[in-house]
């Protein structure tokens, strides 16, 4: 080579692309950013409890101060039937889960917003976004089932055999939130309204679930088709796994609830990715 050629440069170009409108998450990329999903996700959990007095023992107090106020006025003044249990164990055990939810729906629908330096500046995965915010949940959840096992020892319940299923149902829990958070934090890039809207559906929604009761108040043709709302499949799931209470449509309720989940999460994430290219230009 004579001495004044100019070396050798092998420029390698990278262009990125939007995705096809309907296609799947590419698991690979999801892979490659794992420690970003992990990073948000501990961001979350402490940022939720900083600069607080009692900190994470907020994760205990809320759901054991409103299971107080179920029982006393459902449980005590109400007479609402418990499926065999202290009607404390059964709330409990029922908001557990619900506080997962709520609070996937309270966080990840900001999540896009909230997040418009990561989201205008720099390419991550979206889906990420309102994932981190579901999965903090999930941390909170661990921690009250400390205070679960603690109620049931106190009554002498005996966890039956099914408990091996709880990680399954955890897992349905998951899936319902994200189903549902996906579409809201979507819509809420391009709509504001639905941030403010939020507030007002979880309370609803908290009643139309068997949270604060049982589905045995409801005549025994209606028990089964509870299930349309997802989340009841996913408590009375739980209980059942736990505390071994039957509601004698169970199966037909959480498959209901199971089927809901699914066209929810397919949907989300098909809707999410099609207008996830429109973000930087809104948000």
């Amino acid at each position: 080579m004579a001495a004044d050629s100019p070396a050798h440069v092998d420029e390698r170009v990278t262009v990125i692309r939007p995705g096809r409108r309907w296609a799947a998450p590419d698991v690979r990329e999801l892979w490659e950013y794992r420690e970003l999903l992990f990073f948000l996700v501990w961001r979350d959990v402490k940022i939720r409890y900083k600069q607080t007095a009692i900190g994470g023992a907020w994760v205990l107090l809320q759901p054991l101060l409103t299971a107080a106020i179920f029982t006393v006025v459902f449980g005590r003044y109400g007479g609402l039937p418990s499926g065999g249990v202290p009607y404390s164990v059964m709330v409990y055990a029922g908001l557990l889960p619900w506080f997962v939810f709520a609070n996937a729906l309270t966080f990840s629908t900001r999540s896009i917003v909230e997040h418009q330096a990561l989201v205008t500046k720099v390419y991550v995965p979206r889906l990420f976004l309102p994932l981190g915010a579901v999965l903090a949940g999930v941390v909170d959840f661990l921690v009250g089932s400390i205070l679960l096992v603690g109620l049931m020892a106190w009554h002498g319940i005996v966890p039956p055999v099914q408990i091996l299923l709880a990680p399954a149902f955890l897992l349905f829990l998951v899936a319902t939130a994200v189903g549902v958070t996906l579409w809201l934090s979507a819509l809420n890039v391009r709509y504001r309204d639905v941030q403010y809207t939020v507030p007002f559906m979880t309370q609803a929604w908290l009643f139309a679930t068997p949270v604060a009761y049982s589905v045995l108040i409801f005549p025994e043709w209606l028990r089964g088709w509870i299930g349309l709302n997802p989340m009841a499949g996913v408590v009375d799931g739980f209980r059942w796994s736990v505390l071994g209470t039957h509601t004698g449509h169970l199966a037909t309720e959480v498959l209901l609830s199971l089927g809901v989940t699914l066209v929810l999460l397919v949907g989300g994430i098909e809707y999410f990715r099609r207008v996830e290219r429109s973000f930087a230009d809104v948000v």
